[in-house]
């Protein structure tokens, strides 16, 4: 195919076959390898250049669920979380997206954390809530690993726990709602001018106890959906709520 000619676009296949592909998940989510990364772009990277070897894992929307399936990824594989950034992004609509690299020294190590975050992805979508009102993303893990530490400053090994609402009126709401209710600490506050590539939203991670951070997201969640029904339209959820 000649790339000049924009006319043969469509003999390009949407069945990737480059090495670098590893796959797709739910809210325009790509996962990548690159085996062995050019040493003048990793210079202009500022991820270090200890591993030549990175996986890079990318969507448009969701950031806590695609951070906790990246979390779970990185404890299971010989993988190490190089950045984590927040774009601003949803489609044009409150949240974020996100931008991750990993670095390891073994390709198949590297491209199997990326291919398992894609499948946890999947799942942890349903705690993703978006409607032309708003945007509500919810997220929790028993034991946080070295990418929630990286992105939200939860203790590792601590439970953690996650929600963001749009408008974010409605994220405070939620969090104070959420940290009522149970006996945890806040890890991370979010504004659209603190924290945030000034996205609409009001973001707090929490820790602590596993029962108590999971009671406190499911009180933040309840919230959360009442307002931001209250605002006359019902959320699309891109999978299955499993909080």
């Amino acid at each position: 195919m000649d790339i000049h000619d924009i006319h043969d676009i469509h003999n390009i296949s949407t069945t990737c076959t480059r090495t670098e592909f590893v796959g797709t998940a739910v809210l325009d989510t790509i996962g990548l390898v690159i085996s062995g990364v050019d040493d003048s772009l990793l210079q202009q990277m500022n991820v270090g250049t200890k591993y030549h070897c990175l996986g890079l894992f990318s969507s448009r929307t969701g950031a806590a669920g695609q951070i906790t399936a990246i979390d779970d990824a990185v404890k299971a594989t010989n993988t190490e979380v190089l950045s984590i950034e927040l774009p601003r992004d949803t489609k044009g609509w409150g949240g974020h997206g996100n931008y991750i690299v990993l670095g390891g020294n073994d390709v198949s190590d590297v491209r199997h954390a990326i291919s398992m975050a894609l499948e946890l992805t999947n799942k942890n979508a349903g705690e993703v809530y978006i409607s032309e009102s708003g945007h509500l993303e919810f997220a929790f893990s028993a034991s946080a690993g070295p990418a929630i530490h990286k992105a939200f400053g939860t203790p590792l090994g601590e439970a953690f726990g996650f929600m963001a609402g749009s408008p974010a009126a409605i994220g405070l709401v939620m969090a104070d709602n959420a940290v009522k209710s149970a006996a945890v600490s806040i890890t991370k506050y979010m504004t659209p001018d603190i924290g945030t590539s000034h996205s609409n939203e009001v973001i707090i991670a929490i820790s602590g106890d596993a029962s108590a951070v999971k009671a406190a997201v499911l009180e933040g969640r309840q919230t959360g959906l009442e307002l931001l029904i209250g605002m006359g339209t019902y959320p699309e959820i891109p999978g299955i709520p499993y909080l």
